[in-house]
């Protein structure tokens, strides 16, 4: 609950944004109790003015809805809250300027119901997005699978690779054949929910494991990282290789009969680089191989594969695009320059102002990709 409510205000401070020099007095947002339920929806809003507005969304009803704020001609949201619960108050806070608003109440299990069109006439209002529907998302959620089918093959290529290196003992090879292997699977980030519990074999760590990197139901890559970097023999790392081959092979042969959530595509945009902070950027995914801003430049590649299946729909709804694609080239510059002796260093070979800026880059990008998650997420109207 807690993301979903996270990127739901996403939209709220983009909403809610002003403009000005730091030395310019900010005017403060007025007040409104409004309605939220089947019968009433929208009521309390009343004497319309320009600027900044804190609507406290009060549901009298018996049961739990969200809340979006629209233009009813055009349907452009300006402003959502989702899960408000019985009995609860939750705030949304946009600016409204000329043009026409209502509020549309969705409850958990009834129709969606718009209250009464309020105009506002004067002011600039804030930035609207027209909403996505699922039949829209179908598209770019069919060319990202056929592109992920293609990576796995790929995957499956450089793990044979990796595979057939240990087979015939040369762990020197199969150090250097684990990277390029480990970063295409990390590429295809978008896809982990509709590959299911084959992630976790291929991809897996030991967190919640008994006996820890020594527990049997630890495989795939950083099963064999921990191996290839610790010491162990070829002959302990011939099945683990094996299984990895196996997991990926049966993967990339039922991909074509999987089905990926188109209306999950964008929420995954922003899970990428989200678990990229959590886990590549504090190391807690590293077995030895000091590779995490390696894997955080492939989730980063990945981020623009998904995104660049959204933007036909992003470009007339996001207006900040320029700017999230600017960020992603200089975070991927930031992570290059990071390399050590032409070769992707481990994060204890950074500078702290090279660690400071490269966390500061990827956050900046988790928060700009929560929007694209909100915008492209589909809204009941119904």
């Amino acid at each position: 609950m807690f993301l979903v409510l996270a990127v739901g205000l996403a939209l709220v401070a983009l909403c809610s944004g002003g403009s000005g020099g730091s030395g310019q007095k900010k005017t403060a947002a007025r007040r409104l109790v409004v309605e939220v339920s089947e019968s009433h929806c929208g009521r309390g809003w009343t004497r319309p003015e320009p600027g900044v507005q804190t609507f406290d969304l009060h549901n009298t009803s018996d049961g739990a809805a969200e809340v979006y704020l629209e233009d009813p001609g055009s349907h452009a949201v300006y402003g959502e809250v989702e899960g408000i619960g019985p009995g609860t108050t939750r705030q949304l806070t946009v600016r409204v300027g000329k043009g026409a608003y209502a509020f549309m109440c969705v409850p958990d299990d009834a129709d969606a119901v718009t209250g009464p069109t309020v105009r506002v006439t004067g002011g600039r209002r804030g930035p609207g997005a027209a909403p996505v529907s699922e039949h829209d998302l179908i598209p770019p959620a069919l060319a990202y699978q056929k592109w992920v089918g293609g990576g796995l093959s790929t995957a499956v290529r450089l793990s044979a690779d990796l595979k057939d290196a240990i087979d015939r003992g040369d762990l020197a090879a199969a150090r250097s054949a684990w990277l390029p292997a480990h970063l295409q699977y990390e590429r295809l980030g978008a896809a982990y929910d509709a590959f299911g519990d084959a992630d976790g074999e291929i991809n897996g760590t030991d967190a919640g494991l008994a006996d820890g990197v020594h527990d049997k139901e630890f495989t795939g890559f950083h099963r064999i990282e921990y191996g290839l970097w610790h010491g162990e023999s070829a002959s302990g790392l011939r099945a683990p290789a094996a299984a990895l081959v196996k997991a990926l092979t049966g993967l990339r042969d039922s991909w074509a009969q999987s089905r990926m959530d188109p209306a999950q595509l964008g929420l995954r945009a922003h899970e990428i680089l989200e678990n990229t902070v959590q886990f590549e950027l504090t190391g807690r995914t590293d077995y030895g191989s000091g590779s995490n801003l390696a894997t955080a430049r492939a989730n980063l590649d990945g981020t623009r594969e998904v995104l660049s299946r959204l933007r036909p729909l992003l470009t007339t709804r996001y207006a900040d695009l320029p700017g999230l694609d600017r960020e992603l080239t200089r975070a991927g510059q930031a992570l290059d320059g990071s390399r050590h002796d032409g070769r992707p260093a481990a994060l204890d070979r950074l500078t702290r102002a090279q660690r400071e800026r490269i966390d500061s880059l990827l956050d900046d990008l988790v928060e700009r990709l929560a929007s694209v998650a909100t915008l492209c997420d589909p809204r009941r109207t119904v």
